[in-house]
């Protein structure tokens, strides 16, 4: 699957790690650390051994990333 077609997709759509890490431009490996460690707070479903995101999800931790000034804080 590539880019183009997980950005079309639905928004409450389920992605797994490796369209999640297109859509945040990460390797599935970064997602799993930043899920394990916590070091960032990407709202995630389990389905057994499965993980989920939901696109809406990744859309609003994007948007609370953005910044309008070097400022970091």
């Amino acid at each position: 699957m590539n880019i183009h077609t997980v950005i079309n997709t639905s928004s409450d759509h389920l992605l797994d790690a490796e369209q999640a890490a297109l859509i945040l431009d990460v390797v599935p490996a970064t997602l799993s650390v930043w899920r394990s460690t916590g070091r960032y707070n990407i709202p995630f479903i389990k389905i057994g051994r499965k993980v989920r995101y939901r696109k809406s999800e990744l859309e609003k931790w994007l948007e609370s990333r953005t910044r309008a000034s070097g400022a970091t804080a």
